[in-house]
């Protein structure tokens, strides 16, 4: 989900800002979220129950420190705290509250499919219930990365302010298209869904995002190379 596109970022953002410190205390209270049980286990049964959800949880856990790795590598890249930056960063905040709801429990109903762990209470008793779960998974999932998307769309249309370089401004456009792949994947799961395709198809299909975004990342860094290659090239002629 990181992987630089193109070159070695030049960082704008080394101070920690009062918008990012708000940021970590919402994904540190998501995280508590997510968290199986609130009590300590009192009897060995109880335990074990517990330890049921461990794989959701660590399935969770793991996406969720993705998407701050994500948040974290875009402030420290551009240190941005303007208006808008903030109402776009206010936005993905809510969304990740809400987004961890859906993420636990599709991550734990899978468990209960494919891993045994069953729990207590069936947690989808239907197919148009996993489909609509599908669809809810994948609407939080759309909005985490549309917003991603538009943080990197605002940051290149600051290149002025930011001094960024061609190249960095090739750059931001390449994660631009990095995380709007993203989201066109979860559009495409709902399509499958809404049009009455297999719901394994729908959760399969998120897998299109590594060679979708290797691709994309192979053709940023073509350009890069290349638009580097004519400056050198001018600034030799000059």
């Amino acid at each position: 989900m990181t992987t630089h596109p193109t070159q070695q970022p030049r960082l704008r953002g080394r101070e920690v800002t009062r918008l990012e410190a708000l940021s970590d205390a919402v994904f540190g209270f998501a995280a508590t979220l997510l968290v199986v049980s609130l009590e300590v286990p009192q009897t060995f049964p109880e335990l074990t129950a517990s330890l049921r959800g461990f794989g959701a949880f660590a399935f969770s856990f793991t996406m969720l420190i993705l998407i701050w790795v994500a948040h974290n590598s875009f402030f420290r890249r551009y240190g941005l705290q303007d208006s808008w930056t903030v109402l776009i960063n206010s936005v993905l905040l809510f969304v990740v509250l809400f987004y961890v709801y859906p993420l636990k429990f599709l991550s734990t109903a899978l468990s209960g499919m494919f891993l045994g762990v069953s729990p207590a209470k069936p947690m989808v008793t239907s197919q148009h219930e996993m489909a609509r779960l599908m669809i809810i998974y994948a609407l939080g999932f759309i909005a985490v990365f549309l917003c991603f998307a538009l943080l990197y769309r605002h940051a290149g249309s600051r290149w002025r302010e930011l001094e960024l370089d061609e190249v960095e401004r090739l750059e931001a456009r390449a994660w631009f298209l990095h995380y709007l792949i993203f989201a066109g994947v979860g559009c495409l799961s709902i399509a499958i869904v809404l049009a009455g395709g297999p719901l394994w198809v729908s959760g399969v299909i998120y897998a299109l995002i590594g060679p979708l975004c290797t691709w994309n990342g192979k053709v940023a860094r073509r350009r890069s190379e290349e638009l580097e290659q004519r400056l050198a090239q001018e600034a030799g002629v000059s």
